[in-house]
C-alpha cells in the first residue's frame, strides 16, 4: 500500500482508498489530552477512593506546581487510581525524592487579659488590663517521600503526590508505591538510605549508596559528618585533615592514660 490508497493516522494502516472524505474526517489521530487541575484531581480522587484525605499543597512559586498530600492509610488505593483512571492514566512515575522538615520553633503574639494591682486616686485597686505576649513553640518536624507522576498514553503531566511522617524520630513508616510504579523501587530505597524513611511493603528495603553498617542518614539536615573518616579509603584534603586530627588526638589520650 502507498500513496493515497494508504493513510498514516489510520488505526492498523489500513487503505483507504474509496472510503472517501467521511474518512479523513474521522481519521484515529492520537492527541495530547488536557490534564486536569489539581483541584479536579483531588475532587476526582475523593469521589473514587472513600476517605482519601487529599491535602492540596500549593506553591507559590513561578513554576506553581501545585501538589497533593496524601493520606498514609490510603495512599496505595489512591495511587493505584491515578494509574488506572481512564482520563489520567498516571502510567509513569519519572522521579521520587525525600524532603526533611526538622522540628521548627514558632514565636506567636497573643493578647492575655491580666489582673494587676493599680493605684488610683490613692486606692489600691485590682483592674484587669490587656496585654500582648509573644509565646514560643515548637512545630515537630517530619520527613516526606515526594512523587512526579506523568502520563505516556495521554502526554501529559507532572502530577505531583506527597506523604509525610508522623514524625523524624521513631514513627517514620510510609507505604512503599512500588507495587503501584515499578520505578519507585530503586528510588525508595535511596530515600530510605539518605533520609531514613521506612517503606513499608517495599519488596527490597535496604541502603542503596551507604554501606549495611552505616548508622545515620546523610541528607537530613541535622546530619553532621563523622570526625574520623575510618571507612573513607582515598581521604584527601580536608578530610584528610580531620581524620588526622581525630588520630592524634585520640593517641595523645591514649598515652596519657600510659602513665
Amino acid at each position: 500500500m502507498a500513496g493515497a490508497d494508504y493513510h498514516p493516522l489510520s488505526r492498523r494502516g489500513i487503505g483507504t482508498k474509496g472510503l472517501g472524505k467521511a474518512w479523513n474526517e474521522r481519521a484515529f489521530v492520537i492527541e495530547e489530552q488536557a490534564l486536569k487541575t489539581v483541584e479536579e484531581i483531588k475532587a476526582a480522587i475523593e469521589a473514587s477512593v472513600p476517605g482519601a484525605g487529599v491535602e492540596l499543597v500549593l506553591n507559590p512559586s513561578v513554576s506553581g506546581q501545585h501538589s497533593l498530600r496524601l493520606a498514609p492509610s490510603h495512599a496505595v488505593a489512591v495511587a493505584t487510581f491515578l494509574r488506572d483512571d481512564r482520563d489520567l492514566a498516571l502510567d509513569f512515575l519519572s522521579n521520587a525524592t525525600g524532603v526533611d522538615w526538622p522540628d521548627k520553633e514558632i514565636s506567636e503574639k497573643i493578647k492575655v487579659t491580666r489582673t494587676v494591682s493599680k493605684t488610683v486616686d490613692g486606692v489600691d485597686q485590682q483592674v484587669e488590663e490587656t496585654v500582648e505576649e509573644t509565646r514560643k513553640r515548637v512545630e515537630p518536624g517530619c520527613l516526606e517521600a515526594v512523587y512526579h507522576l506523568f502520563s505516556v498514553a495521554k502526554k501529559h503531566g507532572p502530577v505531583i503526590i506527597r506523604l509525610k511522617t508522623v514524625n523524624r524520630s521513631d514513627q517514620v513508616e510510609l507505604p512503599s508505591l512500588t507495587p503501584v510504579w515499578r520505578s519507585a523501587e530503586f528510588q525508595e530505597r535511596e530515600i530510605f538510605d539518605l533520609f531514613g524513611i521506612v517503606f513499608t511493603g517495599h519488596p527490597d528495603l535496604r541502603r542503596l549508596l551507604m554501606w549495611d553498617e552505616f548508622k545515620d542518614h546523610p541528607m537530613r539536615r541535622d546530619y553532621v559528618e563523622p570526625d574520623d573518616y575510618e571507612y573513607e579509603p582515598t581521604a584527601h584534603d580536608e578530610v584528610l585533615a580531620r581524620a588526622q586530627a581525630h588520630r592524634a588526638k585520640a593517641e595523645a589520650g591514649q598515652k596519657g592514660g600510659d602513665r
